[in-house]
């Protein structure tokens, strides 16, 4: 009889996964869908869904091994409790299941890819960061440490150890491996594989009539810029022809609805989270989807709504610094407008043009989901990641053959 060909074992670890609303862990189910099949078999090991709204779709086709003993929360003792306490479970875990092939850490919490370098010393696999924020960093960028402790020396030292050490990193755009060039990590480690969202999940809807309509889906936290839209908002006054909505949660929300109590501030809607299949239908009662970053954290963060926005059909307004990479796609595909944090003048003057000239919006719109679908739809977005880990993975489009190129690790 024919040996049966042994399947290779992925093995991720991240705090967030399935059915947990965090972009993190949509992601990252999404790689694990594409790659789970007669060739590959993978293991997932998260903490409890407690992030926010829970994802309805089914479950992947994923062994799931939860590790959690304190809740996670948004507060910073309560958020160190839950990332500790995963961290353990994890270790547990990561020596107990079946030996992987492939091991990829996410940064969620941070360090957990010095857990993947360990288990690469004594299982014998390859190692993969994919790295959403760049620890410490995104930390010293928020002011949450000083760049001259003990401790934050330490932090960096033991995230710069498993980067050289482990197989490859997924970077998730040249201003994240710019910044990790700067930590002194050797280029030919690092790969660039931009974000993505479901195209089939989020498709474009007709544009309403009405007022302007400016929509900000998602977590509003530290490293999102919340000046300058309020002071916009409080310059433009309660205009008619125009209407903010806020959908989603995080550090930064109850200070913008407590500046529009506050001064007033009537043409403003607050929403909470919305789920994966109710995404669409939200992203589409808008004009222009908002995106904000501080300039500080370019590189230690990409904004992963982006992607949405362009699932959608939808412009981007972006607050934020020249060199990130949601200003860069701005650049490329004409999707959208960019100002710099603290600009609230430049984006009076973007919207008073746009509420006037409805056919600009349509024009980057158009220009948004096209370029989405060369470039960032979850199946092209997949098959980088896939060819970065070595899986086998269906072609992706024709058009975006050339991205995936670029993904795959070459010889040095």
């Amino acid at each position: 009889m024919p040996t049966r060909e042994r399947k290779l074992h992925l093995l991720v670890i991240n705090q967030f996964f399935w059915p947990d609303m965090a972009p993190t862990g949509q992601l990252l189910m999404d790689v694990t869908r594409a790659v789970e099949g007669e060739q590959s078999r993978t293991t997932a090991i998260c903490g409890a869904p407690d992030y926010a709204a829970s994802d309805t779709t089914s479950a992947p086709p994923v062994r799931i091994l939860r590790s959690r003993l304190v809740r996670f929360s948004h507060h910073a003792v309560g958020r160190i409790l839950s990332y500790g306490s995963f961290l353990f479970g994890a270790v547990w875990n990561g020596f107990r299941v079946r030996k992987p092939d492939v091991i990829v850490t996410l940064t969620t919490p941070p360090l957990t890819s010095v857990l993947g370098r360990f288990l690469k010393l004594a299982r014998g696999c390859q190692h993969f960061i994919w790295e959403m924020d760049v620890y410490p960093d995104i930390a010293i960028d928020l002011g949450v440490l000083r760049s001259d402790s003990i401790f934050t020396a330490v932090i960096g030292a033991l995230a710069d150890w498993s980067r050289r050490n482990c197989d490859g990193i997924i970077a998730l755009g040249d201003d994240m491996k710019a910044r990790l060039i700067a930590r002194g990590i050797p280029e030919h480690k690092i790969h660039v594989a931009e974000n993505w969202a479901d195209g089939e999940e989020i498709t474009p809807q007709p544009f309403a009539d009405g007022p302007l309509t400016i929509h900000y889906s998602g977590n509003l936290g530290l490293a999102h810029d919340v000046g300058t839209i309020m002071g916009a908002m409080k310059q433009l006054g309660n205009r008619p022809e125009y209407h903010f909505v806020f959908a989603g949660g995080g550090a930064r929300r109850q200070r913008v609805e407590s500046f529009c109590s506050e001064n007033g501030i009537a043409n403003v809607s607050f929403r909470p989270y919305v789920t994966r299949a109710e995404l669409s239908r939200s992203l589409g009662e808008s004009h222009l989807g908002l995106v904000t970053q501080i300039s500080a954290t370019c590189g230690s963060l990409v904004p992963s709504k982006t992607y949405g926005i362009m699932a959608a059909g939808r412009p981007m307004l972006f607050i934020g610094p020249r060199d990130s990479t949601p200003a860069r796609i701005i650049d490329r595909f004409a999707c959208g407008w960019r100002v710099e944090p603290g600009e609230v003048q430049s984006v009076v003057s973007i919207l008073e043009r746009l509420a006037a000239d409805r056919c600009a919006i349509y024009t980057a719109g158009a220009n948004s989901r096209t370029a989405f679908e060369a470039h960032y739809d979850r199946k092209i977005g997949a098959a980088r990641v896939a060819a970065i880990l070595g899986l086998q993975q269906a072609t992706p489009t024709a058009e975006a053959a050339s991205d995936l190129t670029k993904a795959i690790p070459q010889s040095n």
